[in-house]
């Protein structure tokens, strides 16, 4: 892919949830919620310090993560829907 983020930003492209219950229902697209799941795509070099050194970044291509339900920025880049967020808005990585 042809983007990369800047400073503190992540790239995500959201994880689609099942759409069946645990009970077996099916869950209508019109019911389903945007999924605040998502595998990273890419990440930027991260924030500087006040002295110039580069802050590392936590999340990493390819981790899966979980982010708050409005984070982010959608963008649309080679035909897939993805989001653009600050680490910060990222509340954790899934093992």
């Amino acid at each position: 892919m042809a983007f990369t983020p800047l400073h503190d930003r992540v790239l995500v492209e959201r994880v689609e949830s099942d759409e069946k219950t645990s009970g077996g229902l099916i869950i209508p697209d019109s019911a389903k919620e945007k999924p605040a799941e998502g595998l990273v795509v890419a990440v930027g070099a991260g924030l500087k310090d006040e002295d110039g050194d580069r802050i590392a970044m936590d999340v990493k291509e390819g981790d899966k993560i979980l982010f708050g339900k409005w984070s982010g920025t959608e963008v649309t880049l080679e035909g897939k829907e993805l989001l653009i967020m600050k680490e910060s808005d990222i509340m954790g990585i899934i093992a």
